[in-house]
């Protein structure tokens, strides 16, 4: 599994149980974390296109 696979696994986890749960600020947290990883993923990808 390479890198952006990993990050990609990251934030669907993330996602999916912030749809689980009910706890607020724990969603905002999962949230949040989903989108970083997503930024992640894009920064990365964007490494690659450029070269």
């Amino acid at each position: 599994m390479n890198k952006i696979q990993y990050l990609e696994d990251q934030a669907a986890r993330a996602e999916r149980l912030a749809k689980r749960i009910t706890d607020t600020l724990t969603i905002e947290k999962l949230l949040t974390f989903a989108g970083e990883r997503r930024r992640e993923i894009e920064l990365i990808a964007g490494k690659y296109r450029r070269v």
